[in-house]
């Protein structure tokens, strides 16, 4: 009986915050650590269902680095990085499209589906659904930083997204954007869901890493802080490695008009729900005001 009632416990600890959250749009940007194997992929793509039968709206930007490294060994196609990001050939371009657009995009949708929800895949090339153009930014020495077809969002395109959350299905998006000349530029996946995200107005951004969430100098939990905390932790050296442009995309959303930003554990099973739905939560929580925490 002991169980039975803390299952009800449960149940009345997530109401507040489904009666707050009914009909808002939550973006989870998935990849990584959390799509390592069967089973995290199942609790995903669950969790992602509850959240529709709930009356949220979920989208999902998804990664699949990974699954681009060994596919492009594979081919015995060169996989060069230069300061860190990678570079994208037109060769290797192709291999994106498959696996972001192919092999990972429905492998999420079939899941989902698979547990009572209706997905649906995109790439951003799908009704200009992403608009991009070749990324440019200044290498180390202060030359252009040559990256090929790696591209930088410019314009996000919600319509098709409205067009399918009033229709009631779950957008699955695969991070591949078009530019004005046709061509598609991959784009990196945390950027991506941030600016769907805005383009959204969501209510929560959910950036799901490999890591418990932000962390402070004595390596506890950080639950709760600002973009002025945020971005003071950042320039004091107290948020380094992966982890800052993890909360750069996140402060980018926040000031284009999403209300919260989740950073947690995606290897956590059901750990979107853990956040939402519990007092608690689980990860990093970024707002834009303390009022808002």
């Amino acid at each position: 009986m002991k169980g039975y009632i803390q299952k009800a416990e449960t149940l009345i600890e997530a109401l507040p915050y489904i009666r707050e959250f009914y009909g808002k749009t939550v973006v989870v940007k998935y990849g990584g650590a959390a799509m390592a194997g069967e089973e995290r992929m199942a609790s995903f793509a669950e969790d992602v269902v509850l959240l529709q039968y709930v009356g949220l709206r979920p989208v999902v930007v998804h990664g699949g680095g990974p699954q681009i490294d060994r596919l492009l060994a594979k081919l015995s196609i060169p996989s060069e990085r230069k300061e860190g990001l990678r570079v994208t050939s037109p060769d290797a371009m192709e291999v994106v499209e498959m696996v972001l657009g192919g092999t990972v995009n429905k492998k999420i949708v079939a899941l989902i589906n698979r547990f009572g929800g209706k997905a649906v895949g995109l790439t951003g090339k799908d009704g200009g659904l992403i608009q991009a153009r070749k990324y440019s930014a200044p290498g180390r020495g202060g030359a252009p930083l040559d990256l090929g077809l790696v591209g930088e969002v410019t314009g996000v395109n919600p319509d098709v997204l409205r067009t399918l959350e009033r229709d009631g299905f779950v957008p699955v998006i695969a991070p591949i954007g078009v530019g004005s000349d046709g061509d598609a530029y991959n784009i990196n996946g945390d950027t991506a869901a941030a600016e769907v995200a805005a383009a959204l107005s969501a209510e929560k951004l959910i950036l799901l890493t490999d890591v418990a969430g932000v962390l402070d100098g004595e390596g506890k939990l950080v639950s709760t802080m600002t973009i002025d905390a945020a971005a003071d932790a950042m320039r004091e050296g107290a948020i380094t490695g992966g982890m800052i442009p993890k909360v750069e995309c996140g402060l980018t959303a926040l000031r284009k008009g999403v209300r919260k930003v989740h950073i947690l554990d995606g290897r956590v099973p059901h750990s979107v729900l853990l956040e939402i739905f519990t007092d608690a939560g689980i990860g990093t929580e970024i707002t834009r005001t303390s009022a808002e925490g």
